[in-house]
């Protein structure tokens, strides 16, 4: 059983607020790991054909005797499969890799802004959710330049924009943006690659709470209403992450997180990054 909320996108397809990343975990261990995490109560995958590991994720998933419609499926369109007939190629091939007939989220992983496709892409994406291929379509590291773009020319609204966001790079500005026009924030690294684990003001929060500090961390995401997705190969690290439900940080407490705001980027910044490889 899983205790994680489910929050509803725009178009009423249900996520649940907490999911696992098995960015860079490598292909022979990805089935293990996300079986731990099933195994544990995860019920949201998120992996990307760029991390070449999505048909261990489909192995675990098919494996772990937990229906299919219990599971919500994360994966994300490479920038070398950016373009119309390549993105609906791309996605056929997602599916056939994972073994599902239907895509829960199916993202654009970057706008990938000097090749100018992702208008393109976008409408491939909305051929698919209108074909019933996938359940939701969303983005990954968009800026409003680039949303402004797709909701100026296309149709759907993405349900979904998931960005680097943690304490020490909030990304604040975009995420209000995004979040005004419907559009879910989904964090990723988000506990800064772990460099915020180490920050005084959430090491004495975890003390207070009797909590770690990626638990703290994660309950701001939540109570941010965040999607979050945190990963780890650990796997007492995979247990602990999940288990930010019995507790809240205070009006007060949230602040103190907030101030930790430093602009530490630590992936690529949208605007410029350009590698064919993700």
């Amino acid at each position: 059983m899983s205790n994680v909320p489910r929050i509803a996108l725009n178009n009423g397809v249900e996520i649940p607020q907490l999911g696992f990343g098995v960015y860079q975990i490598p292909p022979p261990e990805v089935a293990q790991a996300t079986a731990r995490a099933l195994e544990a109560g995860y019920r949201h995958i998120d992996t990307a054909a760029a991390y070449r590991n999505e048909a261990g994720v489909g192995l675990a998933i098919r494996e772990s005797g937990i229906p299919r419609t219990e599971i919500f499926i994360t994966t994300k369109l490479p920038n070398a499969g950016q373009g119309y007939e390549s993105t609906l190629a791309s996605c056929e091939k997602s599916r056939r890799e994972l073994g599902v007939e239907t895509i829960d989220l199916y993202l654009i992983h970057w706008p990938y802004p000097r090749h100018d496709l992702y208008v393109d892409t976008w409408r491939a994406l909305e051929k698919l959710y209108e074909d019933g291929a996938v359940r939701a379509i969303g983005v990954s590291n968009f800026l409003p330049p680039h949303l402004d773009r797709l909701l100026a020319e296309c149709h759907v609204v993405p349900t979904v924009n998931q960005i680097e966001l943690h304490p020490s790079f909030q990304q604040a500005a975009l995420s209000k943006y995004s979040v005004e026009r419907g559009i879910t924030v989904e964090s990723y690294s988000p506990l800064g690659q772990g460099q915020d684990l180490a920050s005084p003001i959430v090491l004495e929060l975890a003390a207070r709470h009797g909590k770690t500090p990626a638990q703290v961390i994660l309950r701001w995401h939540i109570q941010h209403g965040f999607v979050v997705i945190p990963k780890s190969a650990s796997a007492q690290r995979v247990r602990e992450n999940i288990d930010v439900f019995d507790f809240s940080l205070t009006i007060s407490e949230m602040a103190d997180i907030d101030g930790l705001e430093s602009g530490l980027r630590t992936s690529g910044d949208p605007a410029t990054f350009d590698s064919p490889q993700i």
